[in-house]
């Protein structure tokens, strides 16, 4: 579905820079893995945005990829640009669920290596987060795992232009999350965006927006919560 503004062009309204950034010590694999044996009480930020479509109710996954680096960076994909829904964005590997899906995890994990080519022997699950409903329809259960190095990936030419991982500091850190508001048909529509800058010359940028920036930041309450 086409957008009707350009969200790179919006002016930043805020950025979140007088919230606490997650301690790098909480960002380790295993302190991962205990937040999610132990969860704490906490609610997302952002569960449900604006409705812009009167299709019904779609659910799907998406996984969370977290790759076991020196520092853990998190795994994404940008959609390619002729796709009907969310063309061009940055996403997780994911997608719609089937009726032969066992559940969301199974969802994540078949999506993910119909897309990426990653395959669940990488992928160590560590749970689930509350879902995320996109203004397109889309009920999102995010799946959290972490990735085992080191592992190969065969993107489905059709569905991402690109994979690529961006630091889970990076994106933990609030400082980095921006604040965005349009109004579109009469409608105001506010969102976060996380721009990552890659390379030596930090000159490859990535603008992380949306329903992937809103899990992001759901996944950075329920580590400091």
């Amino acid at each position: 579905m086409a957008l009707s503004f350009d969200p790179q062009e919006l002016p930043v309204l805020g950025i979140d820079d007088h919230l606490p950034a997650v301690g790098e010590e909480q960002l380790q694999p295993d302190a991962l893995r205990r937040r999610f044996l132990a969860p704490p009480t906490w609610t997302p930020e952002i569960a449900v945005e604006r409705r812009f479509t009167t299709r019904e109710p779609t659910h799907a996954s998406v996984l969370v990829p977290l790759v076991q680096r020196d520092a853990v960076t998190v795994l994404l994909t940008q959609r390619t640009d002729h796709l009907n829904d969310h063309p061009g964005q940055i996403s997780f590997p994911g997608g719609r669920a089937e009726p032969e899906d066992a559940d969301a995890i199974a969802t994540a994990l078949r999506e993910t290596e119909e897309e990426i080519g990653l395959h669940a022997r990488h992928i160590d699950v560590l749970g689930s987060l509350p879902t995320y409903t996109t203004g397109t329809g889309f009920i999102v259960t995010p799946v959290v795992a972490l990735i085992e190095p080191p592992f190969t990936i065969a993107p489905d030419p059709f569905e991402v232009a690109e994979v690529f991982e961006v630091p889970l500091s990076f994106l933990m850190a609030p400082a980095n999350h921006r604040r965005h508001g349009v109004e579109v048909n009469g409608v105001r529509r506010e969102f976060l965006s996380m721009p990552w800058q890659s390379g030596e010359e930090q000159t490859k940028r990535y603008f992380i927006w949306g329903a992937t920036a809103a899990m992001l930041r759901n996944f950075y309450r329920f580590l400091v919560a």
